[in-house]
């Protein structure tokens, strides 16, 4: 058999985007708003073959559906279910569906590439911040101080096969088709080096499934119709969406804070150390709202026992350098917490050298009283 004999007898394709939308969102108020003023299908998400004790949600997201349209994808135009999934830490994760079957190959590749070129990052933003804003409309009142600015977003493209015209697994289906087409979404042929570094994240856990990530787009194989490995990998983009969001709320922070402790120290007034304490408490909030957000997205999805989905999740992490960021964010939340005590301290010394001040002051008005009144 070869590529052009192979037809993609079931499977979808899968446009993801992310945003950050809110501090937090309180996923049971969302659940009534939704269903009050829209209705429709309304879960919350679940990991569907894999023990509850292996892997699970820390808090299950909620996936809203907002219906379906119709997409052009080239000369054709395809129906599209569209959905959200709503993570209480604060994230949107709108996606969109277009089901296909008894489909060649290449027009398999030919229709991914094409909804990459309808609704990924090169096309116009107003597809995606229309659904946004109808989904924010309705859960505005579960919304933690909501964001102002959409532009921190992430996206990502799933391909999924679940059937094919005939049974292959793994290794013979990474043989007979041109998977670096998918991946890359080039149609000029790749050098030996890239097309190896395209498959270099290929995970397998039976002959005849097959995982393969890359930076924005994944092949899944599933012939058993699981979810779960593309719940983890959006699971992933959800997490680095949130330590982005962090990152670059500390790097804007640093600078003020730096600003306003040089402020605070150039003040001899008899406030400096009420300013002192006053920013310290400031600091200290940052870090215990950041600390607590971060424990929960670090926490969002609980692996344990399932090798497999342990492997990819950890693989897309990686890919993502969700670990990096993380990082990044500690070591900022570590200096601002070091600013803090030091500001503390600062505060209590001033504090310390104005009583001793005070004291000196009045025992100098008592021996200056006791003088004048002897004479």
């Amino acid at each position: 058999m070869n590529a052009h004999a192979i037809t993609v007898r079931s499977g979808e394709l899968v446009a993801l985007r992310l945003f950050d939308i809110a501090y937090s969102i309180d996923l049971a108020r969302s659940e009534i708003l939704w269903a009050a003023h829209v209705g429709g299908a309304i879960s919350r998400t679940s990991l569907s073959s894999t023990p509850t004790k292996a892997i699970a949600f820390d808090i299950p997201p909620l996936r809203l559906s907002l219906g379906k349209t119709t997409l052009r994808l080239g000369s054709q135009e395809v129906a599209a279910e569209i959905s959200v999934r709503l993570y209480d830490f604060g994230v949107a994760a709108l996606a969109v569906r277009v089901a296909v079957a008894d489909i060649a190959w290449g027009a398999f590749v030919t229709q991914f590439n094409a909804l990459d070129q309808a609704v990924g990052p090169n096309a116009p933003e107003e597809f995606w911040t229309a659904l946004l804003d109808r989904v924010r409309a309705v859960i505005l009142p579960a919304l933690d101080r909501p964001a102002s600015d959409t532009r921190l977003q992430e996206d990502y493209l799933l391909g999924v096969v679940h059937a094919l015209n005939e049974p292959l697994n793994a290794a013979a289906l990474s043989e007979q088709v041109d998977l670096h087409g998918l991946l890359s979404g080039e149609t000029r042929q790749l050098s030996t080096a890239s097309r190896r570094d395209l498959l270099a994240r290929s995970y397998s856990y039976y002959a005849d499934d097959l995982v393969v990530l890359t930076w924005d787009r994944a092949f899944i194989y599933e012939p058993r119709g699981d979810s779960d490995v593309a719940d983890v990998i959006e699971v992933a983009n959800a997490q680095l969406v949130e330590f982005r969001y962090y990152d670059t709320l500390l790097d804007d922070e640093l600078p003020r804070m730096y600003d306003r402790v040089e402020t605070a120290r150039r003040l001899v007034s008899l406030l400096a150390s009420r300013r002192f304490a006053h920013l310290a408490r400031h600091l200290y909030t940052l870090v215990a709202e950041v600390t607590q957000l971060t424990e929960k997205v670090d926490n969002a999805l609980q692996v344990t026992e399932d090798v497999y989905l342990a492997r990819v999740y950890s693989a897309a992490l990686e890919l993502f350098k969700v670990p990096t960021l993380s990082a990044s964010v500690d070591r900022k939340l570590a200096i601002i917490r070091d600013t803090y005590a030091a500001l503390y301290a600062e505060a209590s010394s001033r504090r310390a050298e104005l009583l001793e001040i005070t004291i000196v002051v009045l025992i100098i008005l008592e021996i200056a009283v006791t003088m004048v009144l002897h004479h």
